[in-house]
């Protein structure tokens, strides 16, 4: 990383008058300089905006994304009138790299759970589930079970926002029901994600950086140390919401709804995607972005088999609902449908944290948590943090900083990132987006009166990971 490259030879007390430089690596300490000030000011201010997006409706990509910029510009500003011209393209670069590599992995996965979305998968699932005519509490387990089992492949992000529509469908004017479904939904899918590459970006971040290996070899599998720590988080607060959760059956009159052709089949694919992708990483040493995108292949291949075929069909009387569309599948508008926001918005966070770390903060910043307070409290911070902050800049920022950590170590820091978020509602996308579907009944402080419990599942899913990953400690990552 770029700390590890630069940080070592930094100079000393900048101020513009007397900018002074390693000349072997031409590395400026920006720390105590002016612009290093304003760049803190400049990611501070945007990410205000970023925690207000509820409230100003801008959306959460805008604010980072011009921060991005000015504070790279400012940097090479700083460089150019040292006489240092390619210095900061350079690191500019290999920012650009590894966001790319996150970028279109993602892009790939949105593609997927859109097509999915659009053959009807979910409305099929979720009609199956309303149908069936569960009591509450009954309703409450499977739930948060589903969303747990189906978050380390479908994002915990899409996993909440459909078990979120299966509870607003059944719960019907039961506002306690529907406020504890989805605390539960979002604790759910958010320990869910933290074991698999899959189910979480900070996780997905950790694994294509190579870190966390088995027996020396990079391993997808690796990251399953963390399910039994990840069950414990939600089991535990879901454990003691049951008692609150009303007695009762909802209505099951739910209409049955079909998957349209093809439905099925891309969900196959996307799971031959998954299996490319941790097969090129783990024995050819590729990029996992280059499985996802020759599964995505897959996916073009069969779309275009549905559109010809569907033709075909139409033909000989097949009817309008077996097609789903005259147009049956555009692989294209799925991509056009992806969380461009989303996307952006990771763009705008590497950017800014990069060029934090650049200056020299993140060095500082690992100087005091991984050597004065040691790396389990550095890490458990880090969960607590996420909770405030996305997890995503917090995330990579410990990747920037790159501490020397064993692989349990890593682990710890991936489990925290990724379950830290469901202490408060706004600690995770899952819990900001259900927030917005549940028309009130999900509440911030709905949320932080059940913050207790989810407090004691974080507390013991780190403790049953210290415990039963204590060999992984004691190996150096």
């Amino acid at each position: 990383m770029i700390i590890d490259r630069y940080l070592w030879c930094c100079a000393l007390l900048l101020f513009p008058s007397a900018v002074s430089a390693t000349s072997a690596l031409e590395k400026l300490d920006l720390t105590t300089h002016w612009v290093g000030y304003a760049s803190l000011a400049i990611f501070f201010l945007a990410y205000l905006v970023v925690m207000l997006e509820e409230f100003t409706h801008m959306r959460k990509s805008k604010p980072v994304m011009l921060a991005a910029g000015i504070i790279w510009a400012l940097i090479a500003w700083i460089y150019q009138a040292q006489g240092f011209n390619h210095t900061v393209e350079q690191a500019v670069r290999h920012n650009l790299l590894e966001y790319t590599e996150l970028m279109l992995f993602l892009l790939v996965a949105m593609t997927y759970i859109n097509s999915m979305e659009e053959r009807g998968v979910f409305d099929a699932l979720r009609s199956w589930l309303i149908r069936k005519g569960f009591g509450f509490r009954k309703l409450f387990w499977i739930t948060g079970l589903l969303a747990f089992f189906i978050s380390p492949i479908a994002d915990n992000l899409t996993t909440a926002l459909l078990m979120c529509a299966v509870v607003l469908a059944v719960g019907g004017s039961n506002s306690k029901f529907i406020l504890l479904a989805c605390i539960n939904i979002v604790v759910a899918a958010n320990a869910g994600g933290a074991f698999s590459p899959f189910g979480d970006i900070t996780t997905l971040m950790v694994w294509q950086k190579n870190i966390v290996t088995n027996q020396g070899a990079v391993d997808f599998w690796a990251f399953f140390y963390l399910f039994i720590p990840s069950v414990v988080n939600w089991l535990i607060p879901a454990a003691l919401m049951i008692f609150a959760v009303p007695k009762g059956h909802p209505n099951g009159d739910e209409e049955p709804v079909k998957m349209k052709r093809g439905g099925m089949t891309i969900v196959l694919l996307f799971l031959a995607t998954i299996a490319t992708s941790v097969s090129f990483h783990h024995f050819l040493y590729l990029p996992p972005v280059i499985g996802m995108l020759t599964g995505l292949a897959y996916l073009q291949m069969f779309g275009y088999y549905l559109k010809i075929t569907s033709r075909a069909n139409a033909t000989i009387a097949v009817t309008h609902e077996e097609l789903g569309n005259p147009v049956a599948f555009d692989i294209f508008r799925r991509i056009a449908r992806a969380e461009w926001d989303t996307l952006f918005f990771f763009y705008g966070v590497v950017l800014c944290v990069g060029g934090l770390g650049f200056i020299g903060y993140l060095g500082l910043a690992s100087e005091v948590m991984y050597s004065e307070w040691g790396p389990t409290a550095a890490n458990i911070s880090v969960g607590v943090v996420s909770a405030i902050v996305d997890n995503i800049p917090v995330m990579f920022a410990v990747l920037t900083m790159m501490p020397e950590m064993s692989e349990g170590q890593w682990l710890l820091v991936t489990l925290t990132a990724g379950v830290g978020g469901s202490l408060l509602s706004i600690g995770s996308a899952a819990g900001v987006a259900l927030m917005g579907q549940s028309q009130g009944k999900y509440t911030f402080f709905g949320h932080l009166k059940w913050m207790p419990v989810i407090a004691l599942g974080y507390v013991a899913s780190i403790a049953v990971h210290l415990w039963i990953n204590e060999h992984l400690f004691a190996v150096a990552g």
